[in-house]
């Protein structure tokens, strides 16, 4: 892994003449993302992070932080947070910025932590990778979870991005599920190396859930078949 997505936000925070990320996967043309947009104030945030941020309580874990944006406004607030990506260029950027609590860390391999709050924001489904890795991941973060505590986690519906057939229904593949993309990010003329991006539609998060053993709940959608989901114990 080049981390490049890294790369690009250690640029930024570094004045290292930052570029515009371009992502492209196997169903979409390759769109151009100002790295800038990774570190959003409060107020420039989308309404479903807002308000994942508001229901915030107690000892919070923030998944796959990036630029650290969202573990930055609840620090102000004076919770008890810790961030965490794969990423070392990400995190080294996350403490540039003023983290008390930033380290390079795969979530699955996460040991000896409770947390009242765990945050996976921009599209947090995504870092499941496949459908069938996200009972993984639904179970592991159950067992970081205090008994009152809640997992906030955001995704999208992306059936719109498929052609509709004449009676309305949509032509996605038939061999797995749709929401399963494969990502390749560039930045200054380097690609990284594929990887596999998931989206996750409500109905199928809220049945993953039901079969590990957590409770789904739908808290707010946004304008564009995005919504963010409560899972509790």
């Amino acid at each position: 892994m080049k981390d490049l997505f890294g790369k690009a936000i250690l640029d930024f925070q570094t004045n290292n003449s930052p570029e515009d990320l371009i992502t492209e996967t196997n169903i979409s043309e390759a769109d151009e993302m100002s790295v800038s947009y990774l570190f959003r104030s409060f107020n420039e945030m989308p309404k479903l992070e807002k308000k994942a941020l508001q229901l915030a309580k107690g000892k919070v874990l923030d998944v796959g932080c990036g630029a650290g944006s969202h573990t930055l406004y609840l620090q102000k607030k004076g919770f008890d947070v810790m961030a965490i990506d794969i990423s070392a260029k990400a995190i080294k950027a996350c403490v540039l910025r003023g983290l008390k609590n930033a380290k390079v860390q795969d979530v699955l391999e996460l040991e000896n932590e409770k947390f009242d709050t765990i945050l996976l924001l921009m599209n947090g489904t995504g870092i499941f990778g496949t459908l069938a890795e996200t009972s993984n991941y639904l179970q592991k973060m159950k067992s970081l979870l205090n008994p009152n505590g809640q997992i906030l986690i955001d995704s999208s519906d992306i059936i719109y991005m498929f052609d509709a057939d004449d009676d309305g229904s949509y032509l996605v593949p038939a061999d797995g599920y749709y929401g399963e993309l494969t990502f390749t990010i560039s930045y200054k003329n380097e690609s990284e190396e594929t990887f596999p991006w998931l989206y996750l539609d409500y109905t199928t998060l809220q049945n993953a859930a039901h079969a590990n053993g957590l409770q789904c709940e739908l808290i707010l959608e946004g304008k564009h078949f995005d919504y963010l989901a409560k899972l509790t114990l």
